[in-house]
């Protein structure tokens, strides 16, 4: 019987699955009670909002005209004062009020806000539709973080240009910088600035937790008020994330309802200490913690990234949640960059591709290999599948991957391993050569070895030299790791058959510094 050298070490905490998997999926579902109600109730509800969301736009268009006419959005800006601030905070927010009041959105505040000198920014979450604009109305329109092509949209451009937004540009490579800079100056600015409202999360989310807080409210080292948002209704209409109804969809329905309810509470500010100015995730994480219990919801690690991996997922073929990770901790932890994770996606989706569920067994991952299921193999499909339920899903792929199998690429190993199969020692290894080792360490077939050989001999001259095996091990880390494990098993082996007597005490040794050393850094 084989040796068994596979245990279930425990795993770093901090890389372990998050508390909700999928936070970018709106999951809602409609029974036909649900459907008969929502089209009898809009036959009537939806002409009759339509008309009057209209007659309060004519009445708002004017006044926004009004109060931007002659003021710079751009360069040189300046707070708007006098009768343009009041206007702003005391007409265009009863006007927009109105406006979600005519769509049937029953609004309940509780807490104090504070004033923009006690703490000049609100953090907003959870982030989750395109209606949590009620908010800055309530908040008495406080300037926001927009985009500069927003100024250009028909009606609503002139209703974004009231807030004095700081504008992001994507044209601009200094964008972020410059956003965060004036950010930072609005928020020193001893009151002369509104106050800017922030949602820290950057991207929708399903409200089920609260991901990654962005650091553009904390670098300036200023107090933070927080601002958390719920829609308590027993149909969730407003939900606007990645997966899920469209936004028409979604407006079509809320129209729908009798009335829907937001509540918008201001809890206390939150003042920096001196470690967390120097440190702004330190402050954002803190701020985001607080928020979280008063929610009542976890926190996870989920970025706007982890959204466009999930594009690329779908891109690919595979289920969109396949490309969730939580990449900020990812990221952080194994010293990754986005465009490494999207190539480590495309690799997954070659194995994976085929499969239900978007998640590899081993079979699957034998046959990408081009190699039969053997001890070696078990092993290192053991080592990938952190939960032990059988499968390697993306997340799993991505740590294996950067933990296990590019640790193991280096050129030592490689060279030794070129070795092995260059028995003549002439600097290449030919078809026979490869076929011999292959055969009898890892009962590899002649079909499936005349593919590998193959694909190891870019030039196709009839046997690989070391550029050729160095350059495919680069691209393909598995074989690597698959080949020191194969080495580790036999030296394992070999232990057992000198020294049966000492099977117990030398084994078990012997196991725990192999499968520590296979997870040092896990």
């Amino acid at each position: 019987m084989p040796p068994q050298r596979v245990f279930a070490l425990p795993r770093q905490q901090s890389l372990l699955l998050p508390a909700v998997i999928n936070p970018f999926v709106q999951d809602t579902r409609l029974t036909k009670a649900a459907i008969i109600k929502c089209v009898l109730v809009g036959l009537i509800l939806v002409p009759v909002r339509a008309v009057l969301v209209s007659l309060v736009l004519m009445v708002t268009w004017p006044v926004a005209v009004l109060i931007t006419l002659n003021h710079p959005m751009k360069g040189a800006v300046e707070p708007m004062t006098g009768w343009r601030r009041l206007m702003c905070r005391k007409v265009m927010a009863a006007l927009g009020r109105t406006y979600y009041f005519c769509m049937g959105f029953r609004v309940v505040v509780k807490g104090k806000q504070a004033d923009s000198t006690e703490a000049p920014i609100l953090a907003v979450a959870p982030h989750s539709t395109f209606f949590d604009g009620i908010v800055c109305l309530v908040a008495g329109l406080p300037s926001t973080v927009s985009r500069v092509e927003n100024l250009e949209t028909p009606i609503f451009g002139r209703f974004v240009r009231c807030l004095q937004p700081v504008l992001v540009s994507r044209k601009d490579p200094d964008s972020r910088k410059n956003t965060i800079r004036e950010i930072e100056s609005r928020a020193k600015s001893a009151g002369r600035w509104p106050q800017v409202l922030i949602f820290p999360e950057g991207t929708c989310t399903n409200r089920s937790c609260l991901i990654t807080f962005k650091q553009g409210a904390f670098v300036p080292g200023v107090p933070v008020q927080p601002v958390i948002m719920r829609y308590p209704n027993k149909l969730d209409t407003v939900t606007w994330t990645w997966q899920g109804f469209s936004s028409k969809t979604l407006l079509l329905l809320t129209l729908s309802q009798l009335y829907t309810t937001v509540e918008i509470e201001f809890l206390p500010t939150q003042i920096p200490t001196e470690e967390e100015k120097k440190s702004p995730p330190l402050f954002a994480n803190r701020v985001r913690q607080t928020m979280a219990r008063t929610l009542g919801v976890p926190v996870t690690d989920h970025t706007y990234e982890d959204c466009r991996l999930m594009i690329s997922a779908g891109e690919l073929t595979l289920p969109m949640e396949a490309g969730l990770v939580e990449f900020t901790k990812i990221s952080r932890k194994l010293n990754l960059k986005w465009d490494n994770v999207k190539k480590d996606l495309e690799g997954f989706a070659a194995i994976a591709g085929s499969c239900k569920g978007g998640r590899i067994t081993i079979e699957e991952f034998a046959k990408f290999l081009k190699l039969p299921v053997n001890p070696a193999l078990e092993e290192l499909f053991a080592l990938f599948d952190r939960n032990g339920d059988g499968t390697i899903d993306f997340r799993e792929y991505v740590i294996g991957v950067t933990i296990l199998c590019r640790p193991a690429n280096t050129e030592d190993v490689l060279r030794m391993a070129f070795q092995l199969f260059d028995v003549d020692k002439d600097e290449k290894i030919t078809r026979e050569e490869f076929s011999a080792l292959l055969r009898s360490a890892l009962g590899v077939s002649n079909l499936n070895m005349a593919k590998l050989f193959k694909e190891i001999d870019a030039d196709r001259s009839g046997f690989i030299t070391f550029t050729e095996f160095h350059d495919f091990a680069m691209v393909h880390p598995e074989y690597a790791k698959l080949f020191s494990t194969y080495l580790e098993l036999q030296r394992y082996q070999a232990i057992q058959e000198a020294t049966p007597g000492d099977l117990e005490l030398t084994g078990s040794a012997e196991e725990q510094e192999d499968s520590t050393s296979d997870k040092k850094d896990d």
